[in-house]
């Protein structure tokens, strides 16, 4: 029953987007007196972030999987015979899934120390997980305070929903983003680890299932909306830099004299 658990909340959790390219001109001026030589041109600019709603199904099913199930009997009753199923024969508790929910985030950091490098800059890509986190925090223990759902181990009323899974699911959406132009496989790594820290979150006895769904949904969704709403932060903390600069560098001879023109619009 694990491993069923684990390639359902995997193969949900995975996507994949297809990135836009720019293109560059590269014209040439001449005159009867002037010859230019190969302008080059050169351009900055803020690419807007496309909102695209099929992104939304997949964390929207997991979250609204986990909303029914706290008040659907079926689903309460297929939490119970789920945990049954995953608890068995486990004596002790299992901490890993402490450790793993930080996983995905810092294979980030990691393999951009070694020289892969992401999509982001480093300041660009910690103001995005920052702000991932911030949405995933804000979420995981508003719904907690409010649902009051006792844990499986009966400890405490916070179980809904998953705040570990949540942490998990929004580090792999952010490996998966900064990584899935260079290999799939960054991604994919990620995710597993994910998945496997939702199912320790039930093999500890601590989480339902509907918790940790909804938690990996919320993960996800926090990221994609970081990613989203980026471009637009940025450009109010940081306008200088956003603005679209146009350059050209023309050197030119005309039999007697040589120079250099340079020519930037804003």
């Amino acid at each position: 029953m694990p491993k069923i658990i684990f390639f359902l909340l995997f193969g949900f959790a995975m996507n994949a987007q297809i990135a836009d390219s720019l293109k560059t001109a590269n014209p040439i001026a001449k005159t009867d007196s002037i010859h230019f030589l190969k302008p080059t041109f050169a351009t900055d600019s803020v690419a807007p972030c496309k909102f695209k709603y099929k992104q939304l199904i997949i964390p929207a099913a997991l979250i609204g999987y986990g909303v029914i199930g706290m008040e659907s009997d079926w689903l309460k009753g297929f939490n119970s015979q789920i945990r049954e199923e995953v608890t068995e024969d486990i004596d002790e508790k299992i901490s890993i899934d402490d450790f793993s929910q930080y996983a995905p985030m810092a294979s980030v950091y990691a393999l951009n120390a070694f020289g892969v490098q992401g999509k982001h800059n480093l300041r660009d890509r910690s103001m995005i997980m920052a702000s991932s986190y911030l949405m995933m925090s804000a979420t995981v223990f508003g719904l907690k305070s409010l649902t009051h759902i006792e844990r499986p181990d009966g400890t405490s009323k916070n179980s809904f929903p998953s705040g570990h899974t949540a942490t998990a699911f929004a580090g792999a959406e952010f490996l998966w983003q900064e990584y899935k132009d260079q290999s799939i496989w960054y991604g994919i790594a990620g995710y597993a680890v994910a998945s496997g820290t939702g199912i320790f979150r039930m093999v500890n006895n601590r989480h339902w299932l509907t918790d940790v769904a909804a938690g990996a949904g919320i993960g996800i969704l926090s990221t994609k909306l970081a990613y989203w709403m980026y471009p637009y932060v940025k450009d109010k903390l940081f306008p200088s830099e956003n603005k679209k600069v146009s350059s050209m560098i023309a050197p030119f001879y005309n039999g007697k004299q040589m120079g250099c023109g340079v020519v930037v619009g804003f």
